[in-house]
């Protein structure tokens, strides 16, 4: 029985393994990056994570006053292929504890941008909060986006919405 156990969960363990190895390969792509910062490079914290964290790389320490917005240099320079972008966001974990955000969120980077990643950080809490070199400040996800033709019309396809705005379905 135990033996039927340990076979049970080494299967689970390959399977599992497999799994995500084939949607990493995929959906992976290689962009060119260089690192003037000594932080690792961005990289996903768990298998089937959307964003990698960046990390500030500062000579000294920020301290962000409540209200307070400051650019946070990052040390990274990214050459992406056209059709995509970097989409900079908040970290959940510095928002809900400490508010702190990223205040154009989210940030884009295009795809013919080739300075440094900086990051606009604000505090919206009512307590100072210090960034430190090397701290996790933002994620960022790499997103493909369609290029837009319009086509000029007088008359647009009637929807259920239609022109309803903010709050039209009634719950807020």
């Amino acid at each position: 029985m135990f033996f039927l156990l340990l076979n049970i969960l080494f299967l689970r363990t390959i399977l599992s393994f497999i799994n995500k190895t084939i949607i990493y390969k995929v959906n992976t792509m290689r962009v060119k990056i260089i690192n003037k910062s000594n932080n690792s490079l961005p990289n996903y914290a768990t298998a089937y994570s959307a964003g990698m964290d960046l990390r500030a790389n500062l000579q000294d320490s920020v301290t962000l006053k409540p209200l307070e917005r400051a650019l946070i240099p990052t040390g990274l320079f990214i050459e992406l292929p056209v059709g995509y972008e970097a989409q900079i966001r908040p970290r959940s974990g510095l928002a809900v504890k400490h508010g702190i955000s990223v205040l154009n969120s989210p940030g884009t980077i295009d795809a013919d941008y080739r300075g440094e990643i900086r990051v606009v950080l604000v505090n919206l809490s009512n307590e100072a909060f210090v960034i430190n070199h090397g701290e996790r400040i933002c994620q960022m996800v790499v997103a493909k986006h369609a290029f837009v033709e319009w086509d000029e019309t007088n008359e647009l396809e009637e929807s259920d919405r239609g022109a309803g705005g903010f709050g039209h379905t009634g719950k807020n």
